[in-house]
Parts: C-alpha cells; sequence; structure tokens
C-alpha cells in the first residue's frame, strides 16, 4: 500500500542514503519519457524539501532539457535488500550548469568530478513510498571506475568537445543549453 507524505522524514533519508542507486524520471510536453538510473556518490539531501544531483557526462542529456522546458522530475530509490520498499520523490526540478550562479554552492556539496556536466536540484512536493515485494534482492559487488577514468583521460576541455558532439539536443530534437551555459 502506497503512502504519502510532504516532507523527506529522517526515516526516509536513512532509506535514501542506504542505496546505492537511483532513477531519475523526466519528460517533456511531447516526445520520448526519460529514465536514467544513477549511481555513485550523486545525490544529497539538503533539507526535508530540497535535493541535488550531480549529473556526470553521459551518452544523453534528455533530463536537462526536460527540466529546463517544465521542471518536472521524479527520483526514485529501490531496495534490493531483504526489506523491501520502493520510495518516490516528485516535484520541480532546476538544472545549474558551470556558467550559474549557483554553481559553486552545488560543488561544495560533492567531490570535484573532472565529469560533472551539471546539477538538478529538486524541490519535493511529495514522497511516497510503498512496499517494493515484486523487486528482487540483490547483492552490491561495488563501484564501476570507469566513467571516472573515462573522464580523467578526456579532461575537462575533452569533456566539452564530447557534450558539443553528444550532448547538445535530446533524442527528440531539443536543446539542451550545454554548451551556452557552460564555461
Amino acid at each position: 500500500m502506497a503512502v504519502k507524505f510532504d516532507s523527506i522524514n529522517k526515516a526516509h533519508q536513512a532509506f535514501i542514503e542506504k542505496q546505492k542507486m537511483f532513477v531519475i524520471g523526466s519528460a517533456g510536453a511531447d516526445g520520448f519519457i526519460n529514465v536514467s538510473p544513477k549511481g555513485m556518490d550523486t545525490f544529497k539531501i539538503i533539507d526535508e524539501n530540497t535535493v541535488v544531483w550531480l549529473n556526470h557526462t553521459g551518452s544523453g542529456n534528455e533530463t536537462s532539457a526536460h527540466v529546463q522546458e517544465n521542471g518536472r522530475m521524479t527520483i526514485m530509490f529501490n531496495s534490493f535488500d531483504k526489506a523491501p520498499m520502493i520510495l518516490k520523490l516528485y516535484g520541480k526540478a532546476t538544472v545549474i550548469h558551470d556558467k550559474d550562479e549557483r554553481w559553486e554552492e552545488m560543488s561544495s556539496y560533492f567531490t570535484e568530478f573532472i565529469g560533472t556536466r551539471q546539477f538538478f536540484e529538486l524541490k519535493v512536493e511529495l514522497v511516497l513510498t510503498s512496499c517494493g515485494f515484486g523487486v528482487p534482492q540483490y547483492k552490491y559487488i561495488g563501484e564501476r571506475n570507469k566513467l571516472q577514468k573515462w573522464a580523467e583521460k578526456k579532461g575537462r576541455e575533452g569533456m566539452k568537445a564530447y557534450w558539443a558532439e553528444k550532448n547538445v539536443e535530446t533524442l527528440d530534437g531539443v536543446l539542451t543549453n550545454v554548451m551556452e551555459r557552460s564555461k
């Protein structure tokens, strides 16, 4: 049975902090809906209604365009251990690029990473928990280091060249503004 909350409480925070992975959901008014799994140390709870996640460079940049269009975002956490639960955060997001005033503030929450493309701040309007009884159990083995090695090999200028080639528009052809809003 799903239970609704207006904010992130201490039990929610403890659950979120134990999870090694989360999934982002976003959509524009038209076109494809995007879901994207995330990991590493890229998620922080700022207060009971604000969370931030660091977005590494990736093969696409759908979430950025969607958030700039309408701000809608859902973040989902699943427990894969013996205590099942699904927790979703719903709200309005803002994307922060390195030319934006809040870049340094967002950077202060995370370890520096060459491949940081942008940050997303979500103002949480609804927290929903559900049983997760149908989610299988998995064992966490560890983080992958391939993304970090790839980014370090490319360097910051190589990251920007990659953005210019792969991240300037969505699958639907909507501009992400990653180059215009990056130093």
